[in-house]
């Protein structure tokens, strides 16, 4: 089958060979791009067919579209879904069909309308982002305790994401990213932030090096609220386009660090976290507790990195609406879990 570039190429023909049903015709709802394109698709045709779909695809613009395949992110996301997208444990899209081509980066993914099945999108203003981030914790030890020891040999990470800590391109390119960040927030975030993207820059090798410690297991990898949905009072996620070996609390620290509200977060992490252990507990897998606080610590720091290089692209890769809080956010964990207290005893 071909994999349609742009929303024209989505056409009932072509959507008759993916369903191997009747498709009549198709109407383009909505179509965006931003990290990748994106479509919603309603389809007449055969009784059985889905009223509509979300369409993933390349971006729209020649520029995105160069950037995405150099980092794999869609082929990565499609790979997953085309290899466990209907056994993962966790509530995601149902897949109608995924498929990419990695000798030019083309991909495309079928999935689960969401909104037009009734879920909704959480936000960190929500009055029970609580209730989100509780499910969120016994629906990732489900993830990671199901994960634990397995083969894995489907999971291919991003193009981008598969060298070595030591590279010195993918370390170049690391704190470019922080380096942009401290030129443009520094002076607004405050001591902390300026010291630890220092310290970050001058070692981030280092640094990068202590994520591979602990037990691995399959992470969603990119766990903030905005690749998050709500079905019935079930969490569930979308967007898996990072999805790697970790330990399991990266995906923990992830969203509590970057999603809740700051005084949430402060009130709340340490039950959250101790909910995550029972949870991962009552599934067969016991961590010690001072080894999980320690590693939420470290995390924290993988999502606080990775909320100042959103940051510092803008516009290019979200709204400032959507990376301005998150970057507060990181900045008052980093601060309250005294991080860089962490990476002087650890470096």
């Amino acid at each position: 089958m071909t994999i349609p570039a742009d929303p024209a190429d989505l056409t009932a023909v072509w959507f008759s060979e993916v369903f191997g049903l009747p498709v009549t015709a198709v109407d383009l709802l909505d179509a965006h791009s931003g990290t990748t394109g994106r479509a919603r698709v309603g389809l007449t045709g055969h009784s059985e067919l889905p009223a509509s779909v979300f369409v993933k695809l390349q971006p729209f613009t020649a520029e995105q579209r160069g950037f995405l395949r150099r980092i794999g992110l869609g082929v990565a996301e499609a790979r997953l879904y085309g290899a466990v997208g209907g056994e993962l444990p966790v509530r995601i899209p149902h897949v109608w069909h995924a498929a990419c081509d990695p000798a030019d980066g083309s991909f495309i993914m079928v999935l689960e309308d969401l909104a037009a099945a009734g879920c909704r999108f959480p936000t960190p203003t929500d009055p029970d982002v609580l209730d989100v981030a509780t499910s969120l914790v016994d629906e990732l030890a489900v993830l990671h305790a199901a994960y634990r020891g397995t083969d894995m040999s489907w999971l291919t990470p991003a193009e981008g994401m598969r060298r070595t800590p030591t590279d010195g391109e993918l370390a170049a390119q690391r704190t470019h990213f922080i380096r942009l960040g401290l030129e443009q927030f520094g002076d607004e975030m405050g001591a902390a932030f300026q010291e630890l993207a220092e310290l970050y820059i001058e070692r981030s090798g280092d640094v990068i090096a202590l994520y591979g410690e602990g037990e691995q297991t399959l992470i969603h990898g990119d766990d903030h609220i905005g690749n998050l949905f709500v079905d019935g009072g079930r969490t569930g996620f979308f967007d898996w386009a990072v999805a790697c070996r970790s330990p399991g609390l990266r995906d923990v620290a992830y969203f509590t660090c970057n999603s809740l509200p700051i005084e949430v977060r402060r009130s709340e992490q340490d039950a959250l976290l101790d909910r995550y252990l029972a949870a991962l507990s009552s599934h067969g897998w016991d961590l010690a507790a001072d080894t999980a606080r320690e590693q939420y610590r470290l995390f924290s720091l993988y999502s606080w990195i990775a909320a100042v290089s959103t940051a510092a692209m803008g516009e290019q890769w979200q709204p400032v609406e959507v990376t301005r809080p998150a970057l507060l956010s990181m900045t008052a964990a980093i601060e309250d879990l005294d991080v860089l207290g962490l990476l002087r005893a650890r470096l």
